[in-house]
């Protein structure tokens, strides 16, 4: 699979990620415990490289994120307000 980048970033998901999960004072391995308890398989380092704009994020695995962090899909992917 050929990996594409967009504005220099592998997903354009990670920094809402990141922002929720700080929000909630949550360590990226608790969010990735939460993950995990779905049944999608996701370590720690997954989620910082997701949220460095360096791992694409599958659908189901964007799915399992947004329902840990208590979020939408949509607003994972939204655009960062100004």
């Amino acid at each position: 699979m050929k990996a594409f980048n967009y504005n220099g970033q592998r997903n354009v998901s990670g920094e809402r990620i990141r922002q929720e999960r700080t929000r909630q004072r949550c360590t990226q391995s608790d969010l990735a415990a939460r993950v995990q308890v779905s049944g999608v398989t996701m370590e720690r380092d997954c989620i910082s490289r997701i949220e460095n704009g360096l791992r694409m994020v599958q659908d189901f695995e964007l799915r399992a994120i947004a329902e840990a962090l208590g979020v939408t899909t949509d607003w994972l992917l939204e655009a960062e307000e100004k």
